[in-house]
């Protein structure tokens, strides 16, 4: 049989063993069988060297076509196996798209920051900025400079949370003295280091977390969330402050509300007020929310101390303002009836989803 022969049946029956594969593993062996360096093709063209030199173009034009099928048919049928297992892959990972899918529970905002951040937006509204500081605190940011007396009760240990224990620290604290650290009861440490480093005129707004030694019950927690406000221009007067609180408790609990003004004591501030809400649950007629008097407690303001303004560097000459605090979360707690401010801060979902 001649090699053109050889060749030809080659290609006869290669084609048809690529044809047979029904596996990946089958092809590769009939492609390393046909064209592989010990193939059957390769074989063949060993004896082109034996042939007459007139003869051995058409041979090798001949193994060039053997070849070049072979191939195409190899390429062929991988395609057509990676098609079937892809087809078989979908089929035994097929989902019934008819079964009911499982929803995930939609978050949302937990009632203190939403509060929070309605009360941020009504001041922003108004040109107010956002300020922070830390929750660690120095004496003289918490108490000194905003004029507490030494002897002020809120001072002690028993209201405060002193950060480092003098009588297990003492040796290796290399900070302030351990009795001026503490964690921040109130949000004002962030008004007092505004004032150092800000230039007046000055509008901003002092949320965050406070700490105070306080038993929790259902108008006390050990940790709540404050919100402060702080104003010093040129020329502010009480009726300023009284018809930027006034307008706050409009945006809050409505435009029905009424505000009452009564004369307090802060250390900070001179003249110092609380202010009153009418009850949104009674409407100002007597209940047992307001304790029958129609009027609710919810903050405290004044015009900033001449005081505070020395300890910052500020002429109380030149400049005048006004501060208020306010608990956000005795806020939520009014705004939605709450009878327990620590429903707040329990995680009881039950009670959280309804909001």
């Amino acid at each position: 049989m001649s090699l053109i022969e050889q060749l030809t049946a080659l290609g006869a029956d290669g084609l048809a063993s690529i044809a047979a594969a029904d596996s990946a593993a089958a092809l590769d062996a009939a492609r390393v069988d046909l064209l592989g360096k010990k193939g059957r093709l390769t074989g063949i063209l060993r004896g082109l060297g034996a042939l007459p030199a007139d003869e051995r173009p058409a041979v090798g034009a001949a193994a060039n076509r053997v070849r070049t099928a072979i191939e195409d048919a190899l390429t062929t049928r991988k395609a057509a196996l990676d098609a079937a297992a892809l087809d078989a892959q979908l089929a035994a990972g097929t989902l019934d798209i008819t079964l009911p899918g499982r929803a995930r529970p939609i978050g949302a905002q937990h009632l203190i920051s939403r509060i929070r951040d309605e009360i941020v937006e009504v001041f922003c509204g108004i040109g107010y900025t956002v300020a922070e500081g830390p929750e660690v605190e120095l004496d003289f940011y918490n108490f000194t400079a905003l004029n507490h007396e030494p002897q002020h009760p809120a001072r002690s240990a028993s209201d405060t949370f002193y950060v480092v224990d003098r009588s297990t620290d003492a040796e290796t604290w290399t900070g302030p003295e351990p009795s001026d650290v503490l964690m921040r009861t109130h949000t004002s440490p962030v008004q007092i280091r505004t004032m150092e480093h800000t230039k007046p005129p000055i509008y901003i707004l002092a949320p965050g977390k406070v700490y105070r030694r306080d038993v929790p019950d259902p108008t006390h927690l050990p940790q709540f969330t404050q919100m402060e406000g702080l104003v010093v221009d040129r020329d502010v007067t009480f009726a300023d402050l009284r018809g930027t609180l006034d307008y706050l408790c409009r945006e809050i609990f409505g435009s029905q509300v009424r505000t009452r003004f009564r004369p307090h004591f802060f250390p900070f501030t001179e003249p110092s007020a609380e202010v009153d809400v009418s009850c949104n649950v009674c409407g100002g007629t007597g209940c047992r929310t307001c304790k029958g008097t129609g009027w609710i407690e919810i903050l405290g303001c004044g015009m900033v101390d001449p005081n505070v303004f020395a300890a910052v560097g500020l002429d109380p000459e030149e400049w005048s303002g006004f501060a208020f605090g306010l608990g956000i979360d005795r806020i939520a707690a009014l705004r939605y009836d709450l009878p327990d401010i620590r429903m707040l801060v329990e995680g009881d979902m039950r009670f959280l989803r309804q909001f």
